[in-house]
């Protein structure tokens, strides 16, 4: 096992990335499993914590096989697994048609997880990035483009546990990749992990109002 679990891989994440404390950074998490990774970091740099809502497609028959990925990015980013989507002999209706419902999925955790909650702004600051692991990338391929496009000055993924060669395959996607440890076996991102549970909603909503508090404090501070 390499972490205990995503909260020890968010602090051992902040640590690598505190070459950023000082700097206009805001930090972007994949719920759900994303967030408690993402919180220390968040802390650390004093900087906000948002999400970046993305959702697998699934092939029909084999959810569990991405044969894509959408994001929420205002108009929705969506990525295709060409190869994916030819091996299991896909149509074009079927992958419209699960990408329509995992959009419907992204709108109901927007309205949970952020409500009426005021998002930072990305433009012109550093954005990170922050996931529980990477196995194939398709998701995290989708949620980096939605994050480019809200212009940030620079990019970073940042990831305790990933493959070699899909840390290459996203290497163009952003302007720097933290990773603490990388497997060519890979298998799953949970075998990395001692505690490897679910993360619940309202788990991901208590850590967004701590962040928010905690931000909100040090604002306070400062006058």
């Amino acid at each position: 096992m390499s972490f205990y679990d995503r909260t020890d891989a968010g602090r051992r994440l902040a640590g690598e990335l505190e070459k950023f404390k000082g700097e206009d950074v805001v930090v972007f998490a994949l719920p759900r499993g994303g967030a408690p990774v993402a919180e220390p970091i968040a802390v650390l740099l004093k900087a906000p914590l948002d999400l970046v809502l993305v959702r697998k497609i699934g092939v029909p028959f084999q959810p569990e096989l991405a044969m894509g990925a959408v994001a929420d990015g205002g108009a929705p980013v969506i990525v295709r697994n060409e190869d994916v989507i030819a091996m299991a002999d896909v149509s074009e209706q079927e992958f419209e048609r699960v990408c329509a419902r995992e959009l419907e999925e992204i709108e109901r955790r927007r309205q949970l997880y952020l409500g009426r909650r005021k998002r930072p702004e990305a433009k012109g600051r550093i954005a990170i990035v922050v996931d529980d692991g990477v196995a194939t990338g398709a998701t995290t391929r989708a949620a980096l483009r939605a994050v480019r496009a809200r212009a940030p000055k620079k990019l970073v993924l940042a990831v305790p546990v990933a493959p070699p060669d899909t840390l290459e395959s996203l290497s163009a996607e952003v302007d720097e990749i933290v990773c603490l440890e990388t497997h060519r076996a890979f298998g799953a991102i949970g075998f990395f992990y001692r505690d490897f549970r679910q993360i619940s909603d309202d788990e991901v909503i208590e850590i967004l109002n701590r962040c928010a508090k905690k931000a909100g404090d040090a604002s306070n501070a400062t006058i």
